[in-house]
């Protein structure tokens, strides 16, 4: 019997899922979590055999839950269900300790073959990414120059926005103003030629930025 955490910050996507997987014979669900902090203490409550992994969530990133369940848990497998297909977030995740990549408009087929798979030892990828992923590998990005481009406060900041944290968790996180931190997220993303806060993190991660933890 496959014991399965849920992990997404939609209820209606985990209960979509838990129904559908409660059909199999070999699949009982045993938990569901709405982000990623409650993923980390039901994963080391239930100690679940898999846990199906959102990515980005408000506040603990899917990937940041990936890292510490992998750390509190290591027995458990980690198979990331998300409809993000750029290959900087799938290598993240996948050095955070994910044991697959799955989108979630995949066929019920597929999800069930990555879970089956996973459980047996198998690195599930999904198609959609597995091009890109393999380019990523073979390719190294050309260096970003992250940290030369920014402050010791700037990047401190870049920091908690790959770790998902909103502008106000950063501000109380590093004792600033909202105004303060606002400015100086216009200034990074000024800095590192993007437009928004998914651009810049997915610049970070592919230069080498570690989420602040």
């Amino acid at each position: 019997m496959i014991r399965i955490l849920i992990c997404d910050d939609q209820e209606i996507t985990r209960e979509g899922l838990a129904m559908l997987l409660a059909l199999e014979p070999d699949i009982t669900i045993v938990g569901s979590a709405r982000d990623g902090a409650d993923a980390v203490a039901l994963a080391s409550e239930l100690r679940p055999d898999l846990v199906l992994m959102d990515l980005k969530m408000p506040g603990m990133s899917g990937i940041e839950a990936t890292r510490q369940i992998c750390q509190h848990v290591p027995q458990a497998k980690i198979l990331i269900l998300t409809t993000y297909t750029d290959d900087p977030w799938v290598i993240e995740a996948i050095r955070a300790g994910a044991d697959g990549y799955l989108l979630k408009d995949s066929p019920r087929e597929d999800l069930l073959s990555a879970v089956r798979g996973t459980m047996d030892g198998r690195t599930y990828v999904d198609s959609a990414v597995a091009g890109a992923l393999f380019k990523q590998i073979i390719q190294p990005p050309p260096s970003t120059l992250v940290s030369e481009q920014l402050s010791a406060r700037e990047y401190a900041i870049l920091q908690r926005i790959v770790a998902g944290m909103s502008n106000a968790q950063i501000a109380d996180d590093l004792q600033l103003s909202d105004g303060t931190v606002r400015n100086y997220v216009s200034v990074i993303l000024a800095k590192l030629a993007v437009t928004d806060r998914t651009q810049a993190a997915i610049l970070a991660i592919q230069g080498g930025v570690l989420p602040h933890r």
